[in-house]
């Protein structure tokens, strides 16, 4: 790590600017999601005691109508008739059944209505109750004094199983005031647990509803009807002021209450720990994301003004350690007028003084080749060579040495074909006709080793094509085919038309090769890097030539195209397109 820090100006930059960045944006990330936290639960809290204010003004609503249409029903004259004793007859008790009847159908709230007289009359009732719970046992010699609200109860009536909160009042005779019955009118508790689930509270919480004795009358899980507080939260206050908040049970829940004065009821609202949990996980993923993507995007702005101060600097460093004096040295662009401005601009200095003078050297070797190439074109003029080849000719004749005769004559063409002119360009006739002197003399270099035919088609004699091709490919037949191959060898060069243009083959019978050496040859005759050339051998210089030649001239399709085996020799084929083609 120290060597990985002490070895790199920019590393060293790179690792203050991260933990001057870093340490910064962590604690405010942090500090912003601590705030973040306390607000969501203020604003949790603030919106649930919203919740219960609204269900209270509802419930506060509820009951209130319910106590006036008590007090309506007390003072109708025939319901004071009926229990007075002064009417009895059934269309009496009709017209109250059918009166109560529309009354509670006008209220969903209301389960039941029901009239009881102390003069055992019959009981006037809204809904049939067949069996009831009633908390609260009366009678005309104990009569209640005033309303009273009762706790949750059943009912079985007609229509079913009805949990109800009633509210019981005595009925007193206008004038006498004696008590002559009593009138219950309930409160139907599925329509106030409906009230209680539609209430907005936070995720998952639920709301409760208490009456004086802190029991379960209303709640959006009927399993806890009827239980003490004690029972759901243990923590509960026995007393407590008219609103207000506190955790149960350490940090599981947050407990709202709020109370109904007019009722002496208590509204208590649930908050389970982890919505908040969930909301501080959110707010922790958010400040994360826009902590890291702060992170982030300083990390590239800073890293890149870093590399822009720096690069300079390592351009310069990379090229002084891998400077080549035998290569151009690049100069280096100056973008600024600063201290790293000023040093590259000292560089490309001294780099133009290196390249200027390698220019100079480079320049008095190319005369000083060129006159010693001019020297040796003098010593060895064409016209010079040919006449003493001529004359050498001439003696041999005279002498009868006619072999020698025949090989300084091959010699003689083959070294006009291939000196004269200085054209790359020759008939197929002419390339037939210098391969042919090559033959004659390798012939009496290496008599009785090799017998060597060429075949032609007469009409593409005048063909136009590259010269110099076939004499390199008949040497590599002579040296390394048939030279190497016990008995005689054949060597054969055929030129036909193909769909590609005029093909020429030169095959051997000769020793072959081994398929990993052909391949191992064909890529190397294929090789790009010129400065292998000087590694290559005699063989393969040869054929790499002709290669390199070929594509060059004709294109990347046109190379050599080797073929050989151990057992039947080796042959190597090339094409040339039509003059035509190659035109266009």
């Amino acid at each position: 790590m120290r060597r990985f820090f002490g070895r790199s100006l920019k590393h060293k930059l790179s690792l203050m600017v991260m933990v001057s960045t870093v340490l910064p944006l962590l604690c405010f990330g942090f500090f912003s999601y601590y705030i973040a936290t306390e607000i969501s639960e203020d604003k949790a809290k603030q919106a649930g005691m919203n919740t219960l204010r609204q269900i209270r003004t509802q419930l506060e609503f509820m009951t209130k109508d319910i106590e006036n249409m008590s007090i309506f029903l007390i003072g109708d004259n025939d319901i004071q008739d009926y229990l007075g004793g002064t009417r009895s007859d059934s269309l009496l008790q009709s017209s109250i059944y059918g009166f109560l009847m529309n009354l509670a159908y006008t209220k969903e709230y209301i389960a039941n209505i029901e009239i009881r007289s102390y003069n055992e009359k019959p009981t006037i009732a809204q809904t049939t109750v067949f069996s009831s719970g009633y908390p609260i046992q009366t009678s005309k010699s104990s009569p209640m004094e005033g309303k009273v609200w009762t706790s949750l109860y059943e009912d079985i009536t007609a229509t079913g199983t009805k949990r109800v909160i009633s509210l019981m009042r005595p009925i007193q005779q206008i004038g006498t005031y004696q008590y002559i019955g009593e009138m219950t009118i309930s409160l139907d508790e599925k329509v106030v647990a409906g009230l209680l689930r539609k209430s907005d509270l936070e995720g998952n919480g639920y709301i409760l509803l208490l009456d004086r004795d802190q029991k379960i009358i209303s709640s959006t899980d009927s399993a806890n009807l009827q239980l003490p507080i004690a029972s759901v939260l243990p923590d509960f206050p026995s007393r407590m002021a008219e609103e207000g908040a506190f955790n149960s049970g350490g940090k599981d829940n947050t407990v709202l209450y709020y109370k109904v004065p007019s009722m002496d009821w208590t509204l208590v609202g649930v908050i389970p720990f982890k919505e908040y949990s969930a909301q501080n996980r959110y707010v922790l993923s958010l400040t994360g994301f826009a902590v890291m993507i702060a992170i982030v995007l300083s990390f590239v702005f800073l890293l890149l003004l870093i590399s822009r101060v720096t690069k300079p600097l390592s351009s310069l460093v990379k090229y002084l350690n891998l400077a080549n004096p035998e290569k151009p040295i690049p100069l280096l662009p100056v973008v600024t007028m600063d201290e790293v401005g000023q040093l590259m601009r000292s560089y490309n200095r001294l780099t133009e003084r290196i390249r200027n003078l390698t220019d100079q050297v480079k320049h008095n070797e190319a005369l000083k080749k060129e006159a010693d190439l001019l020297a040796l074109q003098a010593q060895i003029n064409p016209h010079f060579l040919y006449n003493t080849l001529s004359s050498i000719n001439w003696l041999a004749l005279l002498n009868k040495e006619y072999q020698i005769a025949k090989m300084v004559g091959s010699l003689s063409e083959f070294l006009r074909f291939s000196l004269n002119g200085g054209g790359e360009f020759c008939t197929v006739r002419q390339e037939i006709e210098h391969a042919q002197s090559y033959v004659n003399i390798q012939s009496i270099r290496y008599p009785a080793c090799f017998d060597f035919q060429i075949r032609v088609d007469p009409v593409l004699m005048d063909q136009p094509m590259l010269k110099l091709l076939l004499q390199p490919l008949i040497e590599n037949a002579i040296l390394h085919g048939v030279l190497k191959k016990e008995g005689k060898g054949n060597i054969g060069v055929q030129v036909e038309k193909s769909e590609m243009g005029t093909c020429f083959t030169v095959s051997d019978d000769g020793a072959g090769i081994e398929k990993s050496k052909l391949a191992e040859l064909s890529e190397l005759i294929s090789e790009a890097d010129e400065e292998r050339e000087i590694v290559l051998k005699q063989g393969s210089y040869g054929l790499r030539n002709v290669h390199q030649r070929l594509i060059l001239h004709y294109g990347p399709g046109y190379g050599l195209k080797l073929d050989s085996d151990l057992s039947r020799g080796t042959k190597v084929s090339f094409v040339i397109p039509d003059q035509k083609e190659e035109q266009q």
